[in-house]
């Protein structure tokens, strides 16, 4: 079962950043599996040919959700499933394994094993697949800073360097061509449990800036 959370996000600008991992390199920790203290992330999305999840995010449903399969630093030994939902204004997600094998077929469209696969999220979405038409439709890629906060089980993300793939969806192909998503700016995401902690709401401030709706996976459909 998907355990919700408070979510912000806001659009910054270099100098914005630059700051934000000043402050929160201060109060916070930086995030365990970072080298360097950044890390890369790669995500394949699917949506069906009425772009169901698109329309759902830009109109601003309350109910709606997305699957995703996602990597890390372009190692292929640890890829997850996952799908993220929104509800009452909370944001929540589940996620299981994939293999490499598994993710390529399922990319490329190889769906049989899929319900014999022993995971309930695999088997999800192969009955998304079969009634809502969900096909793979684009690679995200970005770049993240982040970090933790215990206290109100508080993460901090700063993404930046946000690519799209040029209708290619084999993620697993670090060949693929991914090209800058426009202007897409970079991220500020803030998640917490219960309560906000003031030092990371004190951390965290910008002037002038209002939470936003920005989706990563909208900017990056302008290609396809």
């Amino acid at each position: 079962m998907s355990r919700y959370r408070h979510e912000w996000k806001h659009e910054i600008s270099l100098s914005d950043r630059i700051a934000l991992r000043q402050r929160l390199g201060a109060v916070a920790e930086p995030d365990g599996h970072a080298r360097d203290g950044r890390y890369f992330i790669r995500s394949l999305y699917f949506d069906n040919l009425a772009d169901k999840a698109l329309r759902e995010k830009l109109d601003g449903v309350d109910r709606r959700e997305k699957f995703r399969v996602r990597y890390y630093d372009g190692d292929a030994s640890l890829i997850r499933l996952e799908k993220k939902s929104k509800q009452n204004g909370l944001s929540g997600k589940v996620s299981a394994p994939l293999t490499a094998e598994e993710a390529r077929a399922l990319a490329a469209g190889g769906w049989d094993w899929m319900p014999g696969s022993g995971r309930e999220l695999v088997v999800e979405l192969y009955s998304k697949i079969k009634s809502q038409g969900l096909r793979p439709r684009t690679i995200v890629d970005y770049t993240r800073e982040a970090f933790v906060y215990a206290p109100g089980n508080v993460r901090v993300t700063l993404d930046y360097d946000i690519r799209t793939g040029l209708r290619c969806t084999d993620f697993l192909d670090m060949d693929c061509v991914t090209v800058p998503a426009g202007d897409a700016p970079a991220i500020l995401e803030v998640k917490w449990d219960a309560y906000l902690p003031a030092v990371i709401r004190d951390a965290v401030q910008l002037p002038g800036r209002r939470a936003s709706a920005f989706s990563k996976y909208a900017a990056c459909r302008i290609y396809g």
